[in-house]
């Protein structure tokens, strides 16, 4: 009689622990990147970034002529307070990064250390410019799905690493609410980036999302972009309010 052997239950999937929302940010060039970005076709226009955290993004745009404000929950603390979380995030993720390297595919980097170096010097810009926040007021305290923002009032809006990278930690309501909030602020497009999770694979709900969004009256599209720095994310979601549907419906 041949004895049936236990089989070892199967590897988990590689992923990046994410078990609260990191303070962790990019650089304007890398946000050109994986937002597919004409910095010259932006200027004089404004531009939201969600969830920014200590990009440099809106220091940078602001200094190219762009009209950028940043959105993150965090804003609103003192300077120091925020070197500290990124100081303790930075820690974290740059660990586990080292740690998986299997995860990243490094198309716009050499190395996890030139990713480092660059992440590091974005948080040391943005708090340089955050310093001096009280005077231009450019970074504002919110965060979705409820924005403190008049509806339409950005021609662009940009969301990176906070919907479907957290898909564990929020569920299918928020997105579909950040989704619809996202689309009220803007005149134009939304861009979210990426469209995975923490381990590279899509979204799940992907489908049900643009279809809840399609009977809004939001168009939406994956695009393709030039970029990937983890496993996985080398492509946006486009959303853009239906314009035809909605002179339709005030017909």
């Amino acid at each position: 009689m041949s004895q049936l052997l236990a089989l070892p239950p199967p590897a988990p999937r590689l992923q990046m622990e994410l078990p609260a929302v990191s303070f962790f940010g990019r650089s304007f060039e890398e946000y050109t990147r994986f937002f597919a970005l004409d910095p010259a076709a932006l200027r004089r226009t404004a531009v939201l970034d969600v969830a920014a955290g200590p990009s440099s993004f809106t220091a940078e745009a602001v200094r190219r002529g762009i009209d950028a404000v940043a959105v993150d929950p965090l804003y609103g603390r003192p300077a120091g307070s925020l070197a500290a979380q990124v100081r303790a995030d930075y820690h974290r993720m740059f660990a586990q990064m080292r740690a998986k390297p299997r995860l990243f595919r490094l198309r716009s980097f050499p190395s996890l250390a030139a990713a480092e170096a660059d992440r590091r010097l974005a948080a040391r810009r943005f708090l340089a410019d955050y310093d001096g926040n009280d005077r231009h007021g450019r970074y504002v305290r919110a965060g979705l799905p409820v924005l403190p923002f008049l509806d339409q009032g950005f021609s662009l809006v940009l969301c990176a690493h906070l919907l479907f990278i957290y898909a564990a930690r929020f569920d299918y309501a928020w997105h579909l609410a950040a989704c619809r909030e996202l689309v009220r602020v803007s005149t134009g497009e939304v861009r979210i980036h990426p469209v995975c999770g923490a381990g590279g694979r899509p979204y799940a709900e992907l489908g049900r999302l643009r279809a809840d969004l399609a009977a809004d009256g939001v168009r939406s599209e994956v695009v393709a972009v030039d970029y990937e720095f983890f496993a996985g994310s080398n492509s946006m979601l486009v959303l853009r309010r239906d314009r035809n549907l909605r002179r339709a419906g005030a017909a």
